[in-house]
């Protein structure tokens, strides 16, 4: 049996017409290893650099008691507060949006041609392995706010498959004046959809999906607006 790696994943939410709200899905490129070619929400695996003192250091708003009871107690605090800046990382590195706030907490405005040019380096260095995420926030002195990430579900891969994964899924909500990238070194498509919608297409060639994506997508459709989502998870961080 091969052992599971921790993962984390993040499901990124925006409101939409009437009331409904949207859920960010990429693609990921044919010839990846893993689900090479299918939808998928952004994440990977969790990083002994994700609970590094530098990272930590940088880290807010939710203790590693917190995150390690809310985690079932399986993990040791440092580590627990690894699984949520693993979806900070990896949302940037996926598709350069950045949850992080400002030393004195302000959101981050990304839209500025000179701000933005200069973040999609940081970010492509991150990738490429050239700057590390802990050193990238130490230079623009940005704060992971974590509660701004909240737990939603857990999936193991079953032990007959090669590759598995012990999967936390969390969910976000998109930071304002910040546009995902439309595709990246991992990503050939990315595209905003309603749960619904995107389980419509569960059995479309075109738009391949597969557990626990379609699971999660089930869990949120539940949700008919905007307003219902937002008060479930989201009234503590807003």
């Amino acid at each position: 049996m091969v052992r599971a790696r921790y993962a984390s994943t993040v499901v990124v939410v925006r409101p939409a017409a009437g009331g409904k709200f949207e859920i960010l899905l990429t693609r990921r490129p044919p010839g990846m290893r893993f689900l090479g070619g299918f939808y998928v929400f952004p994440g990977g695996t969790v990083h002994a650099d994700d609970y590094s003192v530098k990272v930590l250091e940088r880290g807010r708003d939710l203790s590693g008691e917190e995150a390690r009871s809310i985690l079932g107690n399986h993990h040791e605090p440092d580590a627990a507060l690894g699984h949520w800046v693993a979806v900070f990382r990896e949302l940037f590195e996926e598709v350069g949006l950045l949850l992080c706030t400002t030393r004195s907490g302000d959101d981050i405005d990304l839209t500025g041609k000179g701000i933005k040019e200069k973040i999609e380096l940081q970010r492509q260095a991150i990738v490429k392995k050239e700057l590390d995420f802990g050193s990238f926030l130490d230079a623009e002195d940005l704060y992971c706010s974590l509660s701004r990430v909240v737990y939603f579900d857990h999936w193991v891969t079953p032990e007959i498959y090669s590759m598995r994964f012990d999967t936390r899924f969390y969910l976000a909500t998109l930071p304002a004046n910040q546009i995902p990238l439309q595709n990246s070194e991992e990503v050939t498509d990315s595209v905003w959809i309603r749960p619904d919608e995107a389980l419509a297409q569960t059995y479309n060639r075109d738009f391949p999906l597969i557990p626990p994506t379609t699971t999660v997508l089930a869990n949120l459709a539940r949700f008919d607006s905007w307003k219902r989502l937002r008060d479930k998870y989201f009234s503590d961080s807003l």
